[in-house]
């Protein structure tokens, strides 16, 4: 599905393409799977171009209303996790 993921006017067009491709990837991790590292490596430049909490907390809350999909809960399996990769469903 397509959702109006989160952004901020502010950002550069590379911090925006990397903020969706997070969001798309917490989207694949509900819907299909996705590989753990992808997700790692998406959520660590996602906190480059978000490094404040509350604002984290913002955006996630802002794509669960959009979507239904919790972020924190598929970063928190992937940090969690030893396997490839990661599935919410």
């Amino acid at each position: 599905m397509d959702y109006h993921y989160p952004i901020d006017e502010t950002w550069t067009k590379e911090e925006i393409v990397d903020v969706v491709r997070f969001f798309s990837l917490i989207e694949k991790a509900y819907e299909q799977q996705v590989k753990r590292d992808e997700l790692l490596e998406a959520y660590n430049k996602f906190k480059q171009i978000v490094p404040s909490k509350s604002e984290e907390k913002t955006l996630f809350k802002e794509f669960e209303t959009a979507s239904g999909y919790t972020s924190y809960q598929v970063v928190k399996k992937a940090r969690e996790s030893q396997a490839n990769t990661i599935s919410m469903k």
